[in-house]
């Protein structure tokens, strides 16, 4: 892989321009702004964007460029950040004035298009999943160790303090050994959520001009034979996480969110590779063709003797409580805000069953307990902050890659009906 990407610089214009990039990359001082590039600007990327743009005194950063694929949605979002644009994301990696990246492109990009901004001197803000499979996880993470960039990955959860006051709560040992935890992440939407929330332009496609233009074969990375080369799919284009050779449906669009936090409040600040993973569920209402299924369950077994049971269904929203098991107590993260899809909040905490009374003793005589919680900023702000101040992400690449893994097997585990084991020592799947 390192050979391939020197290979490229060597060949391509582009790629030499990208090298020269990373050889003038600009040195930041606690106060200044930081230029930014948003590779991808459809419905998150645009969210990021609006974002940027509102709030860019606050962050205090200027979005000077933009790229996709599809021309109506670089136009609009070039109209909104007053930048350039491009269909080519090498070319926006080639400015040497661009300090980070958002790359905000369907999973299947994300483990190409991190590294070689790293490699161009950016840092990056790559949203969830990390990647598309195990094997780029660990591809991006030793690219991280390499370039000493800052790389952040963008599951909102794990800048939410209440998994944070819990991780604190736990390793005092106020809660006795964790043995357990849960989690979801729950869609009802009639129609299906992966067809209401992307709708299809159907005056789009590859042979359009003008704003209708989209560039297939980038998108699909036929060049670098990152998905299967097929002719134009409109449904494959708006609708990809419908389809495995781009993502792993609802398990790294959705449980990436909930595995990664849970992991910071029991295995710690980088997480925790799984040892054994075993995922159920089908495809039950949802019969449209797509590949996902609609009713996803797994379970995650971890060395350190706990395990994490996780649900993601499109068929039922009834929310699936947040909550970490130990022998002393139970921790509820704030359900009622859950329920209510807000972020923050405290955390409750009881004591369980004969041992109330180790609890009451390593709380303060009390039985329960509420833990108010801070403030703290949000990913997109702790991205920036951490560009200019160092520190460490709050979902920090080694916290990615274990939350990769835990997920990325699951979804195998679905699609081949067996049983996931995972070899730590030498970062495969065995058995």
């Amino acid at each position: 892989m390192k050979q391939t990407r020197r290979e490229f610089f060597k060949t391509s214009a582009v790629g030499a321009g990208v090298l020269a990039a990373a050889s003038r990359s600009r040195v930041l001082g606690a106060n200044d702004r930081i230029n930014v590039g948003i590779i991808g600007v459809g419905g998150m990327g645009m969210g990021h964007l609006r974002a940027l743009v509102e709030r860019a005194d606050d962050y205090k950063c200027n979005v000077v460029a933009v790229c996709d694929v599809y021309r109506r949605r670089l136009n609009r979002a070039k109209e909104i950040c007053g930048g350039d644009g491009y269909e080519d994301y090498r070319e926006l990696l080639a400015r040497p004035d661009i300090d980070a990246v958002w790359i905000v492109t369907p999973d299947h990009w994300h483990s190409k298009m991190s590294i070689d901004a790293m490699a161009a001197g950016k840092h990056v803000y790559c949203e969830k999943p990390m990647t598309l499979t195990v094997e780029q996880a660990f591809e991006v993470q030793a690219a991280v160790k390499e370039y000493g960039k800052v790389f952040q990955v963008g599951p909102n959860r794990t800048a939410d303090d209440r998994f944070w006051k819990a991780q604190e709560f736990i390793k005092a040992g106020k809660l006795g050994k964790v043995t357990w935890a849960q989690g979801g992440y729950n869609r009802n939407v009639r129609g299906g959520a992966f067809n209401e929330w992307f709708q299809i332009d159907e005056t789009a496609g590859p042979d359009k001009t003008g704003d209708d233009h989209i560039n297939w074969e980038m998108w699909l990375g036929t060049e670098w034979k990152l998905a299967p080369e097929i002719n134009w799919n409109p449904e494959h284009y708006f609708r990809f996480r419908k389809y495995w050779p781009y993502n792993g449906g609802v398990a790294t669009d959705l449980l990436y969110h909930m595995l990664a936090p849970l992991l910071i409040s029991i295995a710690g600040n980088n997480g925790e590779f799984p040892h054994r993973v075993n995922a159920n569920g089908g495809l039950y209402l949802l019969k449209d063709g797509r590949d996902i299924p609609d009713v996803f369950l797994m379970n995650i077994d971890y060395s350190s003797e706990f395990t994490v049971n996780l649900t993601s269904v499109l068929t039922n929203n009834t929310p699936v409580p947040t909550r970490i098991y130990g022998q002393y107590g139970t921790i509820d993260i704030d359900p009622d805000a859950d329920r209510a899809g807000q972020v923050g909040g405290g955390i409750k905490v009881s004591g369980n069953g004969d041992f109330v009374k180790e609890f009451r003793e390593k709380n303060g005589g009390y039985s329960q307990l509420t833990i108010p919680t801070d403030e703290r900023p949000d990913l997109r702000g702790n991205f920036l902050n951490c560009i200019r101040d160092g520190g460490t992400p709050f979902c920090n690449v080694d916290l990615g890659t274990a939350t990769m893994v835990g997920i990325k097997l699951g979804v195998e585990s679905y699609r081949q009906s067996k049983t996931m084991i995972w070899d730590a020592e030498n970062r495969k799947v065995v058995g």
